[in-house]
């Protein structure tokens, strides 16, 4: 073998080594650009799940928070609106307290009085003033009872029945007007009083009423009012 043939097939072969190396090389660079490439798209998967449930959690705990947080605004609402109301109800309590529900007038913290009249004819006028130091209301009508023989109460007037009940204000004084008898005699059962006990309409208590002279003619014919905050409205 001559030198020169030597020498060329030496280049030829180094032509392919230099062949299959760049043919290694580019194989390989491109498996390492598909690495890369895979590489990429798990951690692009991964970035995807990861950066999901971040994002999740990130929204479980704002809604989680917002629930938290309204439940605090809440409960510090209500809170407040407990206390807020607790301090109506005081206050409300209190306004109660002064403004309490007027009770029905007690006699035994009335003054009570009856007088006669010139007119109408056979009529008295009873008297009562409160000095409870509160107000009070008067109920319906006075239950009389002339003479101790008496075998029932005086009947009422229903016409003069007024349209709200009578409410006394320390010092103020109501009216019941009391027909005795009949004007013309018509009357029945007639008899001389020298008593007269007085009740107030629900009550057992009374007081003793000093008459007019000493004494008063009644009959079957005897009336009294409701009571009145007028004296003219008793007498009508």
């Amino acid at each position: 073998m001559s030198i020169t043939t030597f020498t060329a097939r030496r280049a030829r072969t180094l032509r392919l080594a230099a062949v299959g190396l760049t043919a290694v090389a580019a194989l390989t660079l491109t498996a390492c650009n598909s690495n890369e490439g895979t590489g990429t798209k798990n951690e692009g998967k991964a970035d995807s799940p990861s950066s999901a449930p971040a994002d999740q959690t990130s929204g479980g705990s704002d809604a989680t928070g917002g629930a938290s947080d309204g439940k605090k605004s809440g409960g510090a609402q209500e809170a407040g609106s407990s206390k807020d109301g607790a301090k109506g109800s005081g206050g409300s309590g209190g306004s109660d307290n002064s403004e309490q529900e007027i009770g029905p007038c007690d006699i035994n913290k009335l003054t009570v009085g009856v007088k006669s009249v010139q007119r109408p004819v056979n009529y008295m006028v009873l008297e009562v003033n409160n000095h409870a130091g509160v107000d009070c209301n008067m109920p319906g009508y006075p239950v009389l009872k002339f003479g101790e023989d008496a075998q029932a109460a005086t009947p009422v007037y229903e016409d003069s029945k007024p349209q709200a009940v009578v409410t006394l204000a320390p010092g103020e004084t109501a009216y019941a007007g009391i027909r005795t008898s009949s004007a013309d005699g018509s009357g029945q059962n007639g008899y001389k009083a020298t008593s007269l006990e007085v009740f107030l309409e629900g009550s057992d208590d009374s007081k003793s009423v000093e008459l007019p002279g000493g004494s008063v003619y009644i009959d079957d014919t005897a009336q009294v009012t409701y009571w009145q905050s007028d004296l003219s409205n008793a007498l009508d």
